[in-house]
């Protein structure tokens, strides 16, 4: 799966990293529901790191159609509050 972090760039992730980023991206959803910002911005950083640590970059002048696009680091609980509902950004 292609992951693209707004900013910063693409990452190809493995598949069984994919359930991971699943997790994350759904306790994210609860987290906007609760208004939680501090659990928010705890899961977000997470998320980043796992796509980061577990992703190969892809070469800048690859280019590769996303799979799934991650907001910036500096996403706020309001912004996300347009962007984590429902299934999140990973759909299941």
């Amino acid at each position: 799966m292609i992951v693209r972090i707004l900013g910063e760039g693409q990452f190809n992730l493995p598949g069984s990293v994919i359930d991971g980023l699943n997790d994350i991206d759904n306790r994210m959803v609860e987290a906007v529901a609760a208004e939680d910002g501090p659990q928010f911005q705890s899961l977000l950083d997470e998320m980043f790191r796992l796509v980061r640590e577990q992703g190969e970059p892809v070469p800048v002048d690859e280019l590769v159609e996303s799979d799934l696009i991650l907001p910036e680091l500096d996403l706020t609980l309001d912004e996300a509050e347009h962007i984590f509902i429902g299934d999140g950004l990973l759909p299941g």
